[in-house]
């Protein structure tokens, strides 16, 4: 059916990467997916920035992964679909995924904002196929006055490695997304594993416009046990290994 403005279904997925069926939906350009667990303190906003996009034709899906809070509720007056999934951040975005229309699809943290011309800038960088695709840079708003360095080094090192971070907004052509299978269903550093597999389809394109992502991680966690963590993984100690000490 011709789709005009947002429209709103509900639907329950697997978390498998795979493309939906074909129907009569007419081509959209851009998805936007938001995986969401008890987010209903931010929702409502990450949701309501994305409005002018999805007046100029973008699809909004939420992933929920067992949401105990208002998450659902406030999701499904905001979102065009909200997928139920397994909880766990990749498997719930490989659900989005699955159920996504897009040509083009863009996975959001629940906690950060998009610049307010996200999708033209998403669209402008993947059209002419020298990029299948890419991410932002982020500025994160927190407590510790170590953030704004913390974010200058994440948009140094991305550029650097061909490697980002969900906080960085990744964007990617839907064809090369399923290509690369998707993101792996390991419970932290998804988003590292993927880039590693898109870069073998191109470099990405690394957007100088910034999202703004929470520091709550950052705040509870600590700015040098965060920065550990992760050193670990690039070292090679396994996500399940991590997991265990920083969702505990």
């Amino acid at each position: 059916m011709p789709r005009s403005g947002c429209w709103r279904s509900l639907h329950t997925s697997t978390a498998g990467a795979g493309p939906p069926d074909v129907d009569d939906h007419a081509p959209i350009a851009l998805s936007i997916i938001v995986p969401v667990l008890n987010e209903a303190a931010s929702i409502e906003s990450t949701l309501a920035a994305l409005k002018a996009m999805c007046a100029r034709g973008a699809e909004i899906i939420v992933a929920d992964g067992g949401s105990t809070d208002a998450s659902v509720t406030l999701a499904t007056a905001l979102a065009d679909q909200l997928v139920c999934a397994p909880r766990g951040r990749a498997l719930q975005m490989n659900a989005g995924a699955a159920a996504a229309h897009g040509e083009n699809l863009l996975f959001l943290h629940a906690d950060t904002v998009l610049p307010a011309d996200a999708d033209v800038l998403v669209l402008h960088a993947l059209n002419g196929g020298k990029h299948a695709w890419g991410r932002f840079d982020v500025a994160i708003a927190g407590r510790s006055p170590m953030l704004a360095v913390i974010a200058f080094m994440m948009n140094w090192r991305s550029r650097l490695t061909g490697i980002a971070t969900g906080d960085q907004a990744i964007f990617v052509r839907r064809d090369a997304f399923f290509a690369a299978g998707g993101f792996p269903a390991q419970p932290l550093m998804e988003d590292i594993e993927l880039s590693r597999r898109l870069k073998r389809q191109s470099a990405p394109s690394c957007l100088k416009q910034r999202v703004v992502t929470s520091g709550r991680r950052w705040d509870t966690g600590g700015v040098w046990p965060t920065i550990f963590l992760m050193w670990r993984y690039w070292r090679g100690t396994g996500a399940e290994i991590l997991a265990k000490e920083y969702l505990r």
